[in-house]
Parts: structure tokens; sequence; C-alpha cells
């Protein structure tokens, strides 16, 4: 790997220009411009652009995804079960998962400044492991492109789908995910207690981590949350466990979601928002305030589930400050570092950093400050992942190798 100097580069806003000078990968040095002096080196112009830490994006599904293909109208109906009957059905039908829609999405991903992203793959007796296999594969093809985590997700119930349960143990047992999912145990599967036992077992027995996707609402959503939270910490849990979505806290009274917070913040859970469609908004501010970890992701990106989503997660953290009423650069700021530590806090890494001796996993933007960057969401002008240049304004780099079209 040749080493870097980033030349004119701003680190926040109304900072001077420094220089940053990147070694095997790192970031070795940030220095006022000039003052680094480095031989045979390869050289690049920030002309005064910002430097913004890689995003990560903590829940998506790329396994679904139909990006890079023509235009495919949405047809399933609007109840949960209506989706996952749609995505089971239409599968086959429309070639999902596809390599060439995951390379794709995980390129728009990668030129656009998330570095890091957790991806739900179904998992269920009519695919079995393919979907995890397919994106293990294509996420190799990516390595030092974007660092792709999969989770064993079974999208279509776990109790309700006879045989499930031991795929996801075997998906473990061969070592393609690290992390196992849940869903709606009570609203879907109708047995809370049962469904989270037989997931917390199969964590405490190989070492995995949960990401349990909870689109209950209200009091039965709170109560499972409750459920979660007993369980983390009976077994050790903590530190280890998500709850995607989780709107029921904001729709419970003051003190039952401040029980929960500060449950939340004990066991160290964290919150994982998409911000989609019309569903509550997570009171971010309030509950980091509270110790709670909350991170972001795209969810489902032009897929079987709905037609939106550009894969872009500085796009996705405007949403989340549009729609929590964020107006000042600094509550912005909020909202995108969920984007960028919240969710690699969550996956249990280290959050990318702009200092020396951290990867150099960043992008650069022309925009004066953090704020105008998630309110105007210009093309990135240069995004490096591992002190590599991936991606200039929003393209792949010629050097990226092709996908071919099969």
């Amino acid at each position: 790997m040749s080493d870097l100097l980033i030349e004119r580069v701003r680190v926040a806003h109304d900072a001077p220009l420094v220089d940053l000078l990147i070694r095997d990968g790192l970031i070795a040095e940030i220095q006022p411009t000039g003052l680094i002096e480095a031989a045979g080196v390869t050289h690049e112009d920030g002309a005064g652009a910002l430097a913004l830490p890689g995003m990560a994006d903590a829940h998506c599904h790329i396994d679904k995804t139909l990006w890079g293909r023509g235009w495919v109208p949405h047809s399933a109906g609007p109840a949960l079960e209506d989706r996952i009957s749609h995505g089971e059905s239409a599968r086959e039908e429309l070639g999902v998962p596809s390599r060439v829609g995951v390379r794709r999405l995980l390129e728009q991903m990668a030129a656009t400044g998330t570095t890091l992203a957790r991806t739900h793959t179904d998992v269920d007796p009519g695919i079995g492991l393919t979907g995890l296999e397919l994106v293990a594969e294509v996420a190799e093809e990516m390595a030092g492109v974007i660092d792709v985590e999969q989770v064993a997700f079974p999208q279509g119930g776990l109790l309700t789908r006879p045989g499930t349960a031991e795929l996801l143990e075997s998906a473990l047992q061969k070592g393609l995910v690290s992390c196992l999912g849940g869903i709606d145990p009570a609203a879907l599967e109708r047995d809370a207690v049962r469904h989270l036992d037989l997931i917390f077992g199969l964590a405490e027995a190989y070492g995995a981590r949960l990401d349990i996707h909870l689109h209950e609402r209200g009091t039965l959503g709170a109560h499972t949350m409750e459920l979660i939270i007993e369980r983390v910490l009976r077994h050790g849990l903590e530190g280890r466990v998500a709850v995607s979505h989780g709107v029921a806290i904001v729709e419970v009274d003051s003190i039952q979601s401040e029980r929960i917070s500060q449950g939340l913040a004990e066991a160290q859970i964290s919150l994982l928002t998409a911000t989609v469609y019309n569903t509550p908004v997570l009171p971010i501010a309030q509950l980091r305030e509270r110790g709670v970890n909350v991170g972001a992701g795209n969810d489902g990106v032009r897929d079987l589930w709905g037609p939106y989503g550009n894969g872009d997660m500085l796009d996705r953290t405007f949403h989340l400050a549009y729609r929590s009423g964020f107006r000042t650069d600094e509550q912005i700021a909020t909202a995108f570092d969920v984007a960028v530590s919240g969710g690699a806090i969550a996956l249990g890494r280290e959050p990318a950093r702009i200092e020396p001796g951290f990867p150099a996993d960043f992008f650069l933007i022309e925009a004066a400050s953090i704020g105008e960057a998630v309110a105007a969401r210009p093309p990135r002008r240069l995004v490096l992942k591992n002190g590599r240049v991936v991606a200039r304004y929003g393209a792949r780099v010629p050097e990226l190798p092709l996908i071919s079209a099969s």
C-alpha cells in the first residue's frame, strides 16, 4: 500500500487547513499545510474540503435490493405480513438475492462515504443459507472498500417456520455469521418468551451478538424491550445486543420510557433507527443523554419492501435530523455522530476518527460544516477506506475490479 499525503483539508468548521499523511492504511500525521515532509508519497489536493469520518450503516438489507436494474413497481400490501409474503414470493421471479445488485449497492454505499455496514440477510427453509453465502462472497470481493457484517435474519419468523432455528445454528457453526437476528417475538411469533429464549440461548452458546427487529408498538413493544433487557443482564451479554426500530419507547408514558432507557443503558443495548416512512422518530438527543447508544441505517434500499432509498447514509442522516426538528449545526452534528459512532459501537467496532493512529476511513466533502454537509449532501469529493482511495465524486475509482453482468 503506497503512502498518501492529502493536502489542504479542514477537519472542523472554520479550522485552518491541514495536511494528512497516511501510512500503511493509518492516519500517521495531521499538520498545518506545508509542514509535513514526506518524500516519494502520492499527493492529493483536498482543495479546502471538509474531512469527515466514514459512516456506519448499522441496519440494511442488501440481499433484498433491486438496485442497478430497471424500475420494479412496488406491489406488496401495507401490513408487515404482506411485505414478508411478497418478499418471499418474488425472490425467485426477480432473481433476488442478486450478486450484481448486492455488489452495485455496496459500491454505491462506499462511494457515498459508508465504510462499515451491517446487513440482515434472510434465512428461512425456502432459501436456506444461499443468501448468506452469496452476500459473504460479494463482501469478500469488496474487502478493503467497505466492511460488511451479516446478521442471519429470520425475516418470516423463527417459531412459525419450522427448520429456521436449525438454519441459524448452522450459519453460526459454518462461520458465516457472528450475529443472529430476531423479529417481533410477540406480535409476529405470538410467543415472546420462547422466541427470546431460543435466540439468546444460541447467542450464549456460540458467543454471538444479537440484533432484534422490534416493530411492535406501544405497551406490547415496551414489554418486549423489558424482556430483552432482562435476558441481556441474565446472560451477561452487555454490549452485544441491539434492538432495531424500537419505536415503542416513544409511545408509552414518560415513566415507562425512562425506565426502559435506564435498562437499555445498563445492559448496553443499542437502539438502531432507520427513520423510515411514517414511523415515530426516536428521541436521539434524549436517549444519548440517558446513556443509550443510538445508531442508524438505511433499512431497505429500493427493494422488495419499498421503492425508496439510495444507500447514502448522509441522506439518511438528513432524514433523521429533519424529522427530529434539528436546526442548529450542533444538533445536526449529533445526528451525524449517530451515523458514525453510534452504528460502529452497536457493532462492537471502534468508530472512525480523523486522528493520528486511526484507520484512514474518511471522506472529503465540499461543505463548510457538518450542518451544511447534511443539509446539502453534495457528492463526496474523495472517499478513503484503510488509506485507499475507493471513490471520487460519487463514482467508483477505475482501479476497483468490475463485476460481470452474470
